[in-house]
């Protein structure tokens, strides 16, 4: 039996990607083998796309971080043949083989059931990037989120801050979204946003240890210049979810918000998440994340589209979600 899959080779130091049709005695080692019907387009699959950050350490090589599909075969009781199921993170898509695929393979402990009210094309369109924005809002909810917070957003129109802002507002809090494509206002208000400002305002490194305190909490997909501004903003003992690094992976800082505010510096994982964590995620993503917004970030592609826009997404030029088609 063979599957259609996105394989990527590397020759002389450079990455290239096929269509080819795949032997499925090539799958890795997994208890559950998954028809996968739908994945998606995250920044780290631009990354592995593009050979970059030494994610992926053999070739060949199927990508895609995540996956919706139906169970085939089960060696696990924790699923049953026709079980519809989520995957994200886990390293699937880097250390093993991914979801860009019509076939995958992994351990029963890496899959979650699809949550009543999701289609597996809803799934993929939240992905790894509207799970992780959720992880963000439970963890400023942890440390004292209240209801009707001004909270910032930055990298709005990537898919993190798209479902953030998304989620933020449907919980009642006042979002104000940050971004370097203005001409997307209306489209980020239509998500939720109550104010929308240029992420020149936060990009120049601050020059002083505090700054006027405006924010009560913020998720920040940015890093570098950007996220060591707000935390010089944020007020006291508020907090700041750290889940990307789209500006850089540095951070020129002082401990002077920590000791004088005793403000929160949060970092959210999503790819080693624990389990009983990912279950609440998703339960409140059923909750919490209006499906009329989702649906608004969404643009579908086929796989032969994929590698075409490993590009644009690491250069931020894609707006919203991705969802990828498998089967065209």
């Amino acid at each position: 039996m063979t599957f259609r899959a996105l394989v990527l080779h590397e020759a002389g130091g450079k990455v290239s990607s096929h269509i080819e049709a795949v032997d499925e005695e090539r799958l890795p080692e997994g208890d559950v083998t998954v028809a996968v019907e739908y994945s998606t387009l995250n920044y780290k699959d631009g990354m592995i796309l593009q050979g970059q950050g030494r994610l992926v350490r053999a070739y060949p090589h199927v990508p895609g971080i995540d996956f919706a599909g139906t169970v085939e075969t089960s060696q696990s009781p924790a699923f049953k043949r026709g079980d519809k199921v989520v995957l994200t993170g886990w390293r699937v898509g880097e250390m093993q083989w991914g979801g860009y695929a019509e076939t995958a393979r992994v351990k029963a402990d890496y899959l979650v059931p699809l949550p009543a009210g999701l289609t597996t094309r809803q799934a993929m369109a939240i992905g790894t990037a509207g799970f992780t924005a959720m992880l963000a809002v439970i963890a400023l909810e942890k440390h004292g989120l209240g209801l009707g917070s001004e909270v910032l957003v930055t990298g709005a129109t990537g898919g993190v801050g798209g479902t953030a802002i998304a989620l933020l507002s449907s919980l009642g809090h006042k979002v104000v979204a940050s971004t370097g494509r203005i001409a997307h206002k209306s489209y980020l208000e239509g998500l939720g946003a109550a104010e929308v400002i240029d992420r020149a305002v936060l990009a120049t490194p601050p020059t002083r240890p505090l700054d006027r305190e405006r924010w009560e909490g913020a998720v920040d997909a940015v890093g570098s210049a950007t996220l060591a501004t707000i935390l010089t903003q944020l007020k006291y003992r508020a907090s700041v979810a750290a889940c990307g690094l789209a500006g850089g992976n540095d951070l020129l800082t002082t401990v002077i918000p920590f000791l004088l505010r005793g403000v929160n510096l949060l970092g959210i994982d999503s790819v080693m998440c624990p389990r009983d964590l990912r279950i609440e995620a998703w339960r409140r993503l059923t909750h919490d994340l209006p499906l009329d917004r989702l649906n608004r970030m969404i643009e579908e592609i086929p796989l032969s589209q994929v590698a075409g826009l490993a590009p644009r997404i690491l250069g931020g030029q894609i707006r919203g979600r991705t969802v990828i088609d498998v089967h065209r």
